[in-house]
């Protein structure tokens, strides 16, 4: 039976990537009544937008994957260790179809305003396409890296070529054959796609303000003996990531300190984890996150690989971060991007010697030349974690505005509530471990853990759940002190909002592990929701008319 009815539905899920798809999948299986809504004409997230060339996942297929279906697991077969955007659209597709999601997802539609009545305790859900839905709880799954950073250069409207963005690139991809192309920006979507745009484009012209640490991915078919392993002991694999600090068991973090090791040792130990690939060099040593010392050996060693790779030593040099620790912006996973800058037809832009000055009808004017160009590819990153929020007008007690609470930076009770917002949560919002995890991993854990808690509500014939403002604060003020005895402060990165010209710099996710949180979120729920405020009354839930 579908979750249709005109009286409230138990709660609304936004979004349907990897968090909105399991939360709908949990809470039907829980015996609730929930209705999804997705902006995109299919389901899949940020693997439904982000299409451009060499999209792929930096964390191993096999992890970066669904746990709760040991049937499901055997079922899919991923064909490469990091899998590409198709692939993982089809996994989530097939999620889909597999569980008979489809039938309580709406899709093309773009959810407003979410807006919570204190008469009635229900939220009441505004679309651009049908009437507004109510529901006892309003669950936000929209993802960290959702809402892209427009480009914001003087003259773009000028621009007489074609212009495009990663993460919304056209369905039907873009042939660059023959053209003279820019692109601008060196985080993950740039590394990724520019070795095969380069491989396509008559010229390519790399403008790059700030560089990035990248790595090799070392991507390859996945053996069958590597599929039948993780089929036969994938609980044993899964529960050791739960335990672990990133949540990621190919990182195999070693508990020695890189300030204890000669340069030699240090060297063998960077080399190892250089041709493993992957975010595994961040485990080769347990103090490269918390001294700047110790990381500076791991930086030194990843730009000495690329002035071994790059032949013209003026670019690797330009090519090679110095600006901050290695780690404490997102490191990035390639396959062949130095390399691609030993072609004849690419060129680097180093926008800090030159700054780009005004986009032109024929291309880009820098403060030393005009590059004249056919397309333009924007490579600008995310209006990350708080992004996809501040776009609906959601507004709890009072009227007040989730925006306008977060004016100075976004406040959360663990990442899953927030204080004046009752029965609104969030799945892996600012102050959870998230972006800085395996974020299935981290999304079946909130997924898991507000599933238990609607649940509990239920039983309890509970109106409202809401945290307290003294519990937030506390939060808050523990993420900002872990975050502190770290390297990540140290960079100006989308961690804390700093590629958003006016965003608050705030570090947002917490950084003490995923274990650690883990752990605390059990405690809250065990302890009777320990830092919530409870209203209890007679409550009916809509789902006891419906099949799960």
């Amino acid at each position: 039976m579908t979750c249709l009815s005109a009286e409230p539905l138990d709660a609304i899920i936004v979004g349907a990537g990897f968090s909105g798809l399991y939360m709908l999948h949990r809470l039907r299986t829980a015996g609730l009544c929930a209705r999804l809504f997705e902006a995109g004409s299919g389901v899949g997230g940020t693997w439904f937008w982000n299409r451009y060339p060499g999209a792929r996942c930096d964390i191993e297929s096999l992890e970066y994957s669904y746990s709760f279906s040991e049937e499901l697991t055997r079922e899919w077969r991923w064909s490469e260790r990091y899998a590409s955007q198709p692939e993982i659209l089809r996994y989530l597709d097939y999620v889909a179809d597999r569980f008979d999601l489809r039938r309580d997802i709406s899709l093309d539609t773009n959810v407003t305003s979410a807006v919570f009545d204190e008469r009635t305790n229900l939220w009441t859900v505004q679309t651009d396409r049908h009437a507004p839905a109510s529901a006892r709880f309003c669950i936000m799954a929209t993802g960290c890296l959702s809402i892209p950073k427009a480009p914001e250069y003087p003259g773009l409207e000028n621009f007489g070529g074609k212009c495009y963005q990663t993460a919304r690139w056209p369905h039907d991809g873009v042939d660059f054959t023959g053209r003279n192309v820019g692109v601008i920006g060196t985080g993950s979507s740039g590394i990724q796609s520019i070795p095969i745009i380069a491989r396509q484009a008559a010229h390519l012209y790399v403008f790059q303000r700030t560089p990035s640490f990248s790595v090799p991915a070392r991507n390859a078919p996945l053996p069958a003996e590597t599929i039948d392993d993780w089929n036969a002991n994938g609980p044993a694999y899964r529960e050791k990531a739960r335990s672990s600090y990133l949540g990621i068991n190919h990182v195999d973090p070693v508990d020695r300190p890189s300030l204890g090791c000669s340069g030699a040792e240090r060297r063998r130990a960077y080399e190892e984890r250089w041709e493993r690939g992957g975010f595994s060099l961040l485990g080769t040593f347990n103090d490269l996150l918390i001294s700047p010392e110790a990381n500076e050996t791991a930086a030194d060693f990843v730009r000495s690989k690329i002035r071994e790779i790059v032949r013209d030593p003026s670019v690797a040099e330009k090519l090679a971060p110095r600006q901050y620790p290695i780690g404490a912006k997102r490191m990035c996973v390639d396959t062949d991007y130095y390399t691609a800058f030993n072609r004849e037809n690419v060129t680097l832009v180093d926008l800090r010697e030159t700054p780009i000055q005004a986009i032109t009808p024929s291309g880009i004017r820098t403060s030393d030349c005009e590059y004249r160009l056919d397309s333009l590819v924007f490579a600008t990153g995310f209006d990350a974690m708080t992004g996809a929020l501040s776009r609906i007008d959601i507004r709890g007690r009072g009227g007040v505005s989730l925006k306008e609470k977060w004016a100075a930076g976004p406040r959360t009770y663990l990442g899953l509530a927030v204080a004046g917002f009752p029965n609104l949560f969030t799945v892996t919002g600012p102050g959870s471990p998230s972006v800085l995890s395996n974020m299935v991993l981290s999304i079946e854990q909130h997924v898991e853990w507000i599933t238990g808690c609607l649940t509990a509500m239920k039983s309890r014939n509970v109106s409202a759940i809401e945290a307290t403002p003294e519990a937030e604060m506390a939060w808050v003020e523990h993420v900002n002190e872990v975050a502190s005895d770290t390297i990540f402060p140290l960079a100006n990165s989308w961690y804390v909002g700093a590629n958003v010209p006016g965003k608050p710099r705030v570090f947002m996710p917490y950084i003490g592990g995923v274990a650690a949180y883990r752990q605390k979120c059990d405690d809250v729920a065990a302890n009777n929701y320990a830092g919530f405020a409870i209203l209890a009354h007679a409550t009916r839930f809509c789902a006891a008319n419906s099949r799960p």
